[in-house]
């Protein structure tokens, strides 16, 4: 892993997928919003959202977070995530802040009437790639 390249995109607001895996073995994908410090990425989902059921049956899950503009870097954290059900509040209040700024985090906060669940996922599982060096100059 390029730390780097992982400090980068962790520490923006950055595009991320989360892959988990539904009971055929098929692959349910959804985009997600999320934080970083230098041990986990944590992501907040809702209550009765399809992806932490699937998550609850088998934690297995594939997180991406990459540069959605030139120079194209991104990071994948293939790992078992970990449920946790305290600081979830805390956990939406940054991560809305990240993505909406100061004002609009409160009044999204808000409108998030389901009980949530903090997913965990290790950074020490990461792997980041750089197609700067493959573009045309």
């Amino acid at each position: 892993m390029d730390r780097e390249i992982a400090r980068v995109l962790l520490e923006a607001p950055s595009a991320a997928v989360l892959a988990v895996y539904r009971a055929d073995g098929t692959v349910l994908m959804s985009p997600v919003w999320f934080r970083a410090d230098d041990d986990w990425i944590e992501i907040v989902i809702a209550e009765g959202d399809a992806k932490l059921d699937r998550l609850r049956a088998d934690p297995r899950c594939v997180f991406m977070a990459f540069e959605t503009k030139p120079p194209f870097r991104g990071l994948r954290v293939e790992a078992q995530a970990e449920l946790r059900t305290d600081g979830v509040l805390a956990a939406r209040q940054a991560i809305a802040s990240r993505y909406l700024g100061d004002r609009k985090d409160e009044q999204y906060v808000e409108q998030r009437t389901k009980p949530g669940v903090v997913v965990r996922l290790p950074v020490s599982s990461a792997r980041t790639w750089d197609l700067q060096p493959i573009l045309p100059t």
